[in-house]
Parts: structure tokens; C-alpha cells; sequence
């Protein structure tokens, strides 16, 4: 599409005005310079206000999220990666493969365009990691002040091949319970950096898209009855979820589930249960228990699954409690997360 004759942004030292949303030159410039040269696919560069595609056979799936993390930038990401890797991995926890993403883009004025264009940058790369485009977006500026540098929303689209339907309602005792890797890292590393913490390690952030291993996953067992990615709330909240909508207990095993020793000593100092710290690059996957070493053995064979553990199982119980049995051979009550232990993780 042809544009107005603009000039190249000043991306080293210039810095968001409300100009850039205010539908002129100055916007178009922006969507171009930053925007489209990025993301560029044909969907995208026909620059309509919306993208048209042929749909897939099968059933479709549609996720959209919101970011507002706080800071922008951590160790292992930031909000443009993350923002790409949260909604793949909603759309992936539906059994479906990704396919095209919109983006939406709230800027405050005077937020740096070189800040601007690493965030944007990392979309572009997270998304062509995952295999899917960014067809389609939004953006507007508020006023200093009135906003915190950057919020994005990202919508979603994939589709879900046929056989495949996991749902949080489809548990049944004697399912077996299994996780990708280990729990809190991007918990820890956004509280790690908002606080100044240094460790001995470097804490990074898992934030990753898991739909290719959640390909292989389905290769092996279309029929796993549940997918979920353990975000806000973490691994506590999401089997509290699964157990209130299949009308199920859960009992998890401490020694089984994977955790980094220095996440653990981290979680120790803050005063936080590694249970209940978000992560960004794990999910939960309940199968029959005929098909939880294959599953196992699939998940493992994945760079995101190479610490894939079984954690636990389902069972019968009229009061749908959570529970763990602790390395001691104790066990303790998984309730629900009460009011937030880390604001603006995601």
C-alpha cells in the first residue's frame, strides 16, 4: 500500500507523542517505521483495518489478553515477547494450533520509541518462533501521566483438529497429573528485578510458547482430558480450577514436583509458596493413566519438556479439596490463592 512521503523516526533519541495516535502523518509513519516493518506479512501490509483470511477446516479456537507487567523489561523477556507467548499458549491449552494474532497497542506520551522498538522487535521474533503472524492491530496514545509506558492486548485465532478436546471439566479420579518443568521462575524473576535482588544465579523468566510441544503431546495422546498453563495464581490456582469443574480432588506429590534451588531459597527470602507464583512457560496435562508414560516420554522429548514430571492424580471427593502429600509423608490443604501475591506479572 502506498503511503505519504514521511520521514524515518528518530528511534535513538525520539520518544512517543500524541501525535502518533492521532491518525495522521505522524501514525502512519509510526505503523510503518515500527509496526509493519516488524511484523510484515501480506495480511498485515494490505493495511486495512482488519485481516481477512480463509478459514481452516475444523473447529476454531479465540483467546485475547491483556498486559500490563510491571517492570517492562526482565531477565528472559519482556512485555512484547510475553505478550505473544500468553496468548499462543491460551489458544495451544485448547488442544489448537496457533494461527494468526491481533495486537493492540496503548502508549503513554514520552515513552522512548527505542524502548518501543526492542519490545516490538521481540513480538516480531516470538511470534515467528511459534509459526504464527501478526496480521492486524490498533494504536493509541494518552497523555503523560495517564497511562504506564506501554499496555498491549493481544487476540488470538487457532484451530483444533478433530479428536481433540480437552476442557477443565473432563478430569475423573485415577487421571494422572503432569507437568513440564519447574514452577515460580517468572514469578521470581520479575520480583527479583523490581526488587533489586541479586542471586548467586540469575533467575530468568520461562516465558516461552508451548504450542510445538503441545503438538507432540497430542501426536501421542489426542485424547488428554485436560491442557492448562499455570499463569497468575500459579500451579495451586489452576488445580483448584480443574477440581472445582470436574467436581474431583487432587492430591500432588512435593518431592515430585520440579523446582529450581534457587527459586526455592528466592521464594524462602520474599516469603511466597513457589505454588502459587505465576509462570509463563508451563502447563498442566491430565490423561488417563494408561497414557501418562507416553505422554511423559513425549513431553520429554521437547526442549520445553526435558524436566517433565509426574506430579499427582485425581480422585474422588464430594469436596473437591487440593491436596499434597509433603516430602515428609505429612500432608497440607492447597487452597485457593487469597488476594494477590504479585501484582502486574503479567
Amino acid at each position: 500500500m502506498k503511503r505519504p512521503n514521511l520521514h524515518p523516526l528518530d528511534i535513538k533519541n525520539g520518544k512517543v507523542d500524541l501525535t502518533h495516535g492521532s491518525g495522521g502523518r505522524s501514525m502512519a509513519q509510526l505503523i510503518d517505521d515500527m509496526f509493519r516493518k516488524a511484523f510484515d506479512n501480506d495480511l498485515l501490509n494490505a493495511g486495512n483495518d482488519q485481516a481477512c483470511f480463509e478459514a481452516p477446516k475444523g473447529r476454531m479456537v479465540m483467546t485475547t489478553d491483556g498486559f500490563v507487567i510491571s517492570p517492562l523489561f526482565f531477565p528472559g523477556g519482556n512485555i512484547g515477547s510475553l505478550a505473544v507467548h500468553g496468548t499462543v499458549n491460551d489458544v495451544a491449552m485448547g488442544g489448537a494450533k496457533p494461527l494468526y494474532l491481533s495486537s493492540s497497542f496503548i502508549l503513554e506520551e514520552g515513552f522512548p520509541l527505542a524502548d518501543l522498538q526492542k519490545i516490538v522487535q521481540s513480538m516480531a521474533e516470538a511470534a515467528s518462533e511459534a509459526g504464527v503472524s501478526i496480521v492486524t492491530g490498533d494504536t493509541k496514545v494518552v497523555e503523560k501521566g495517564k497511562g504506564d509506558g506501554i499496555f498491549i492486548t493481544t487476540t488470538g485465532i487457532g484451530v483444533v483438529p478433530d479428536g481433540v478436546a480437552p476442557s477443565g471439566e473432563k478430569a475423573r479420579p485415577g487421571d494422572k497429573i503432569l507437568i513440564n518443568g519447574t514452577l515460580g521462575d517468572h514469578g521470581v524473576a520479575i520480583m527479583s528485578k523490581r526488587e533489586n535482588l541479586d542471586f548467586e544465579t540469575e533467575i530468568l523468566s520461562d516465558s516461552a510458547a508451548l504450542n510445538h510441544l503441545v503438538e507432540k503431546m497430542i501426536a501421542v495422546v489426542p485424547e488428554m482430558k485436560v491442557l492448562r498453563d499455570p499463569t497468575r495464581g500459579g500451579l495451586a490456582t489452576v488445580l483448584n480450577e480443574v477440581a472445582m469443574q470436574s467436581d474431583v480432588g487432587i492430591k500432588v506429590y512435593e518431592d515430585a514436583i520440579p523446582l529450581r534451588p534457587e527459586v526455592k531459597g528466592a521464594c524462602e527470602l520474599l516469603g511466597l509458596d513457589p505454588l502459587y507464583v505465576a509462570n509463563e512457560g508451563k502447563l498442566i496435562a491430565i490423561c488417563a493413566p494408561e497414557d501418562a508414560e507416553k505422554l511423559l516420554e513425549a513431553m520429554k522429548s521437547d526442549p520445553l519438556g526435558k524436566e517433565a514430571s509426574i506430579i499427582g492424580e485425581v480422585l474422588e471427593d464430594d469436596h473437591n479439596f487440593v491436596q499434597m502429600e509433603t516430602s515428609f509423608g505429612g500432608g497440607r490443604v492447597i487452597d485457593w490463592l487469597a488476594g494477590e501475591q504479585l501484582p502486574r506479572i503479567c
